[in-house]
């Protein structure tokens, strides 16, 4: 198999029973029988997806944004295929071979532990959402208490919010672990890159799975300094002029981002 990623970077020829498909973080392969089961190869520096998807647990367990078995993470591997965090499972311990490969209708393709119980919200994104490659629950303690209050983040305070997070809504509240989680998150999903879910955490989605991973930490950044600035006594908001101005360049860096993932 490295080999034959190395092939893909050369534009070389790849044997027949491998297929590929192209991810703004690399190259996403997969095997046509049984091997595929066992895991995927992401091409983004020659590294495991499933060894990434650990390491963003790492991360979301060092930087305090879970704690226990909170949180899940899931990446698309294929149209239909999706890999998950186990439930049960803190993310700071996770090991690849904990990962589960579901379908996109929740069915277990392999693995030898149940997915997190809150699959359903990853499975609907992806299928209401071709283009999310990756998504990302945690429980971020400053933009959690923002759920529990259910405010969300949306006063247009800061320049890189507006231009790239946007709006961050609060879904309404839905008993955890339950099919009303994916189904409070549905009205919001099209429209945004992030919701808070009400008492409970945040949700982010992207492209790839560090943009995913990005995105929920942007998310409890903002909800840093929306509270430094309740403490202030309240912020000064951006004009609508300068609102729209900001929208404006979401256009080129998304431009400027299709680029980069080409190669141009």
């Amino acid at each position: 198999m490295t080999e034959d990623c190395h092939k893909a970077r050369e534009g070389r020829p790849l044997p027949p029973q491998i297929r590929h498909i192209l991810a703004p973080e690399g190259v996403l392969w997969y095997h046509q029988g049984k091997d595929f089961l066992r895991g995927a190869l992401a091409v983004d520096n020659g590294l495991n997806i499933r060894e990434e998807i650990c390491r963003a647990g790492r991360l979301l367990y060092e930087r305090g944004y879970v704690a226990g078995h909170d949180g899940n993470i899931s990446v698309r591997v294929g149209p239909d295929r999706v890999l998950l965090t186990p439930s049960g499972v803190g993310k700071g311990r996770l090991e690849p071979d904990m990962l589960v490969l579901c379908g996109l209708d929740g069915a277990v393709l392999a693995g030898d532990r149940h997915p997190s119980s809150e699959s359903g919200m990853h499975l609907l994104l992806y299928r209401e959402r071709p283009d999310v490659g990756a998504v990302v629950h945690a429980h971020p303690p400053v933009s959690t208490a923002f759920s529990v209050c259910r405010r969300g983040l949306a006063e247009p305070y800061l320049t890189e919010t507006v231009s790239g997070l946007g709006e961050v809504p609060v879904a309404p509240f839905a008993l955890p672990s339950t099919p009303e989680v994916a189904e409070s998150i549905r009205p919001l999903i099209h429209g945004h890159s992030a919701v808070l879910l009400a008492n409970h955490g945040a949700l982010a989605w992207g492209e790839g799975l560090w943009a995913a991973f990005d995105r929920l930490e942007t998310v409890e950044h903002t909800a840093k300094i929306y509270l430094c600035l309740e403490q202030l006594g309240g912020g000064v908001p951006l004009e609508p002029e300068q609102v729209a101005a900001l929208k404006g360049l979401r256009g080129a860096y998304a431009r400027l981002a299709q680029k980069r993932a080409g190669g141009a």
